[in-house]
């Protein structure tokens, strides 16, 4: 019988070299993997950018070509029929769906945000900027006392373009003291009754930061009149600022 042949002898070295090359293969299969993966990944990334791209560039389109519908369809009232009264205005929607224009007029609202709400005298100019962003806002008519409620609890005043509250009366009268406004029952009162000086108290006044409403906003988009959230509320504009305040 013949007796088995002795291993060959491998040196400690080159063992360790071995579990090295090991090691970097297992390593280098792995990143392999991984690149593969992560390009997938990337591909699937870029394809939805663009799919993404293409759908908020059809949406602003969409929102021109609306905005431009809105206008021509709908007859203004004039001036004396408006009367000057005030309205309320709160923007309710609005983000990558918009044109620039849509933002543009937004902008010069001072609704840089959802839940941001301005006074603005009811005239021609208004309007037919509110027509123009209709989708996106909801107005109305407010009474002495929703105007009230908003001043005192909500309101801020713009002094040296920051946000301040309106806590303080000197402060009032050192912004508008010059128009006869000295304390934040004058504002209330300028503001309610379309005043002289309404312009200027309305720019001191920082547009006003609300609450959403309890059960949120559910047809944003579609007309109040229709059943929805948008557009005019006349004097129902009381009951949303009441659950906004």
């Amino acid at each position: 019988m013949e007796e088995p042949k002795p291993l060959d002898y491998v040196s400690e070295v080159v063992l360790k070299k071995r579990k090295k090359n090991e090691e970097w293969a297992i390593k280098r299969r792995e990143n392999l993997q991984a690149r593969r993966k992560s390009r997938k990944e990337d591909q699937k990334l870029v394809f939805k950018r663009a799919e993404e791209f293409v759908r908020e560039y059809r949406d602003k389109h969409l929102d021109l070509v609306l905005m431009k519908q809105r206008k021509k369809r709908r007859v203004l009232p004039s001036n004396d029929e408006l009367g000057g009264g005030l309205l309320f205005v709160v923007r309710i929607n609005g983000k990558n769906d918009m044109h620039p224009k849509t933002r543009k007029i937004l902008d010069h609202l001072r609704l840089w945000h959802i839940c941001s709400g301005v006074f603005v005298q009811a005239n021609e100019v208004t309007m037919k900027k509110l027509i123009s962003v209709e989708p996106y806002v909801t107005y109305g008519k407010p009474n002495l006392k929703s105007v009230k409620e908003l001043v005192y609890k909500k309101g801020h005043g713009n002094v040296d373009n920051q946000r301040v509250p309106l806590i303080d009366n000197n402060m009032i009268e050192e912004a508008l003291g010059k128009y006869g406004i000295i304390c934040i029952e004058d504002i209330v009162h300028e503001i309610a009754k379309v005043g002289p000086h309404f312009k200027e108290v309305n720019s001191f006044l920082w547009p006003f930061k609300l609450n959403k409403p309890e059960g949120g906003l559910r047809k944003k988009k579609s007309l109040f009149k229709n059943g929805g959230d948008a557009g005019d509320r006349e004097d129902k504009m009381n009951e949303l600022i009441s659950k906004m305040n």
